[in-house]
C-alpha cells in the first residue's frame, strides 16, 4: 500500500538538536549539583519525554523532575532552541515528497510551541500541513498520544496509507500503538538494534534511503 501521509519526528530526524538539548540538560542538572563531563553521555536522552528522562535517567522524584524541567526550559526557550541544525538533504527530501503529492505532518514529543518556532526558524514549516507536539504541561508527551493527535487533526482515517519516520524506539512503538507503519532512521540517535527490537517495518541508513522507502513502498 502506497504511503501518502508521512509523519516525521523532529529531533534526530529533521534536525540535529544535540547542542541545544545537551546544553539545556547540563544547565538543569547543574542546579541539582550534577556536573556532566561528557555531553555525549546525554545523547540517549534526545527524543524521549523530558520528565521520563529526569525520572528514569537521574532517579528524580516527581517534584525534582518538575523543577528540572523548569530549569531546562529556562535555557532552552531562549538559547537552546536554536542550537540546532537541519540535517543535510532534509529540505530537498521534503520538497520531493511535496512535489509527489505526499501529505506531510510533524509528530514530536517536543512541546508544539517550541517545534513550530524551530521549524519556522529553519523555514521548514512550509512543507507541513500540521506541526503536532506535546503540551507545555507535558501532557500528550508520549509519542503514541502525539501520533493519535496528529492523525485526528489531519482527519486521517485510512491508516494503511500512513508512515511514521523517526530515529528512536518511541517513534516505532508509538506508530505500532496507532496501527500505522514505521521507518526507523539511522542518522539520528537510535541504533539499528534499538529500532529493530521496537519492531520498525523499515530501516533507512540515510536520507536517500528514507526517500526511496517512502516513494516505493
Amino acid at each position: 500500500m502506497t504511503k501518502d501521509v508521512i509523519l516525521f519526528d523532529l529531533d534526530g530526524t529533521l534536525t540535529d538538536p544535540a547542542p541545544g538539548i545537551t546544553n539545556s540538560l547540563m544547565y538543569a542538572l547543574r542546579f541539582f549539583g550534577i556536573e556532566i563531563e561528557d555531553r555525549t553521555s546525554l545523547y540517549k536522552y534526545i527524543g524521549p519525554p523530558l520528565l521520563e528522562t529526569f525520572a528514569q535517567g537521574f532517579n528524580f522524584n516527581a517534584e525534582q523532575s518538575a523543577q528540572a524541567l523548569k530549569k531546562y526550559r529556562e535555557y532552552f526557550s531562549t538559547t537552546g532552541l536554536f542550537e540546532n541544525k537541519v540535517y543535510s538533504g532534509i529540505p530537498e527530501l521534503l520538497q520531493t515528497l511535496k512535489d509527489t503529492g505526499k501529505k506531510l505532518l510533524v509528530a514530536t514529543s517536543k512541546p508544539e510551541e517550541y517545534s513550530v518556532r524551530i521549524l519556522q526558524h529553519f523555514n521548514l514549516d512550509r512543507f507541513f500541513e500540521n506541526i503536532c507536539g506535546s503540551c507545555m504541561d507535558e501532557s500528550r508527551s508520549k509519542k503514541a498520544e502525539v501520533i493519535q493527535y496528529a492523525l485526528e487533526k489531519a482527519a486521517i482515517t485510512d491508516k494503511s496509507k500512513v508512515l511514521m519516520a523517526g530515529d528512536r524506539k518511541h517513534d516505532i512503538i508509538g506508530a505500532k500503538e496507532n496501527g500505522i507503519a514505521s521507518c526507523g532512521v539511522l542518522y539520528g540517535y537510535g541504533s539499528r538494534q534499538e529500532l529493530e527490537k521496537a519492531g520498525a517495518d523499515f530501516i533507512a541508513a540515510d536520507i536517500k534511503e528514507l526517500e526511496k522507502i517512502i516513494l516505493t513502498r
